[in-house]
């Protein structure tokens, strides 16, 4: 657990961490050179039990100090907490139980639940909580990863020797853990989805999914067209991109910046929008979507941002016998 200036919430979080019910765990927690009260909290906590552990980053900011958290670690079984979060009390015995069914090679990734101190959690927030559930419930997390993080960072638990085969917290890739879902899928961990909720989850202003630059454009662009020309492109086959809006036009670029200077297939550009079509834009062509009939074996990436159209683009794929992951992603 890596901790930065959480004094006012580490108290709650150490002591649903106290009170689970399976014992047998270690906390090491490593200060990230806070500057309010969290050395003295975490000190305290550390004299009151033996299993709680605490460091300082050897490094500034998140990664490092995970880093660190783990070459102190010694457990099996690896979870990972935030320090300004809860833990319901059966959390990490759930998560053992479920992984004792499977053993190595598999991942337990459960839900999540939102709250705040004061008011309501945000509608965006509580779309993407009940997202992540449905996809921890029917155990979709490699056929919508190309959509957002799909496990979130404290609600799986994984063995040391397969997470040390994906270099566990070593690249210093942000954001760190939507990188870690998309190492678990290149080595083609199986990921085993649980419908119970395992985390409650802390918003507040100042988090730093809303704080920091590298979070701000939130598609994560640049990182899923690195993975899936790296996992799951097929260069013999044509690829197509679906949306003529923002999001289809910054996934366009960031395509072309990809393989700028290599020898690829050309890239089709398909849009439902009669006034851009036969348009000239980046060089391309735009088409009208049902020339994915006349491109049979062709890989499709969806970049709309209406949850409409999404759901209307995907009763077209269907409808022509496309599958997902075969054929399709949403970006």
């Amino acid at each position: 657990m890596a901790v930065k200036d959480t004094a006012s919430y580490l108290e709650a979080c150490l002591d649903s961490i106290l009170d689970q019910t399976y014992t047998n765990w270690e906390l090491i927690a490593v200060n990230d050179h806070s500057t309010d009260d969290t050395p003295k909290i975490l000190d305290h906590y550390a004299q009151k039990d033996k299993r709680i552990k605490v460091y300082l980053s050897k490094g500034e900011r998140l990664i490092p100090a995970l880093q660190t958290a783990y070459v102190h670690s010694s457990g099996e079984l690896i979870n990972r907490m935030d320090s300004d979060d809860k833990m319901p009390e059966y959390k990490i015995q759930t998560l053992v139980d479920e992984w004792l069914k499977y053993g190595k090679g598999h991942v337990i990734a459960g839900g999540t639940k939102h709250f705040v101190d004061e008011g309501n959690v945000g509608d965006g927030f509580l779309k993407y909580e009940q997202w992540l559930n449905n996809i921890a419930k029917y155990n979709l997390h490699y056929q919508e990863i190309y959509r957002e993080c799909v496990i979130p960072s404290h609600c799986w638990i994984i063995h040391r020797e397969d997470f040390d085969a994906i270099d566990a917290f070593n690249p210093l890739v942000y954001p760190e853990d939507y990188d870690v879902c998309f190492r678990m899928y290149a080595a083609k961990l199986k990921v085993i989805g649980i419908d119970v909720i395992l985390h409650f989850w802390r918003d507040r202003s100042n988090r730093i999914s809303r704080t920091w630059e590298e979070y701000k454009d939130n598609r994560y662009y640049n990182l899923k067209v690195k993975n899936f020309n790296t996992i799951d492109r097929d260069t013999s086959r044509e690829l197509v991109i679906w949306g003529a809006g923002k999001n289809g036009k910054d996934l366009v670029k960031v395509f072309n910046a990809s393989t700028e200077g290599k020898s690829t297939i050309r890239l089709n550009w398909v849009c439902d929008n009669e006034r851009k079509i036969g348009k000239d834009i980046y060089g391309i062509i735009m088409q009208p979507s049902e020339t994915i009939n006349e491109l049979p074996n062709c890989q499709i990436i969806v970049a709309v941002s209406s949850p409409t159209d999404k759901l209307e683009i995907e009763a077209k794929l269907k409808a022509w016998d496309k599958k997902p992951v075969r054929d399709y992603w949403f970006f």
